[in-house]
């Protein structure tokens, strides 16, 4: 499958119309319902096949962000061999009371996986807890790049985003026919 054939597809199985509150609070009338890609095998084996090219070569763990970055970074690590780390929003308040599980991440060159990014909030705020713990994170990849903003929130946060897609992209793709 190539780039825009996967684009089509992607758009095709989770572009949602409608009203919408993002994580951010913003109101917005489409939606990109990344679950409906992460559970579809073939599709989550492809996307994983072209974002692999996106990986800096320093990359020594990938970090899934909870939850839609976990089942991405599953698929690149089984693809690549890359190791990974789960990163839950805030660490747990049992058990091993941890924010990111996994292997060790101290000293390591760490890259955030996430599947839609919109502001990039979340992926700021993993990348500083991840730095509090002596890892380095310089940068972020993502299936979809939903809004500019985003790239640039990340940047002021010292994080260099690398995209498979950005929405406008995705919606420009859906007209091409394949």
């Amino acid at each position: 499958m190539n780039s825009i054939e996967l684009g089509k597809r992607l758009y095709e199985s989770s572009h949602l119309t409608g009203e919408f509150k993002l994580r951010s609070g913003i109101i917005s009338n489409e939606y990109f319902d990344k679950y409906q890609f992460e559970s579809d095998p073939g599709l989550l084996k492809e996307i994983a096949k072209q974002l692999a090219g996106l990986i800096p070569p320093k990359t020594e763990i990938l970090a899934g962000l909870e939850m839609g970055g976990i089942p991405i970074s599953t698929a690149l690590s089984l693809y690549t061999g890359v190791p990974q780390i789960f990163v839950r929003k805030e660490a747990k308040k049992y058990g091993t009371e941890k924010l990111a599980e996994g292997v060790n991440i101290k000293g390591k060159m760490l890259t955030i996986v996430e599947d839609v990014i919109t502001t990039g909030g979340q992926v700021v705020a993993s990348a500083n807890q991840l730095r509090q713990m002596e890892a380095s994170v310089e940068y972020a990849i993502c299936v979809i790049e939903r809004n500019p903003q985003g790239r640039i929130n990340l940047k002021e946060g010292g994080i260099n985003l690398r995209a498979l897609f950005t929405g406008e992209g995705l919606d420009n793709q859906k007209r091409i026919k394949t």
